[in-house]
């Protein structure tokens, strides 16, 4: 661990929860102790997470250190995302109207809707049979 100043963000999204840590350096991100290449192999997923920083014009300048846990990749990235950019904002509060403007420090609040008795999902019905 370095002994330089940190800055702490916490994202959600779905049933994922990230813990977020960035320290000025050279954009080095790693998650769950993994590179991010091999954590998040899928493009969308990776530029999700680059999001914040495309948008406040600060790539490259901070080492990215994420702890992810619970729900999918995608839930996953989208946490990762939303716990970039509080911690951003933690970071430099000037930066808030930017994140704000590309809505990235809003929570999506959709999850997924509970099954229902009598029901084989949260919408579906069994096949109604008239005979």
């Amino acid at each position: 661990m370095s002994n330089s100043v940190q800055f702490y963000g916490t994202g959600r999204r779905k049933t994922s929860v990230a813990r977020v840590w960035i320290t000025p350096g050279t954009g080095v991100i790693t998650v769950n102790k993994r590179v991010l290449e091999v954590y998040f192999p899928v493009d969308t997923q990776r530029m999700l997470l680059q999001q914040p920083f495309s948008a406040t014009s600060t790539g490259g300048k901070y080492d990215v250190r994420i702890n992810v846990r619970g729900g999918g990749t995608s839930g996953q990235a989208g946490a990762c995302r939303h716990g970039i950019a509080r911690a951003l904002l933690a970071s430099d509060a000037t930066l808030r109207p930017l994140l704000k403007a590309d809505k990235l420090l809003t929570r999506d609040p959709r999850m997924k809707e509970r099954k229902k008795y009598g029901q084989p999902g949260a919408r579906k019905r069994f096949q109604f049979s008239k005979r």
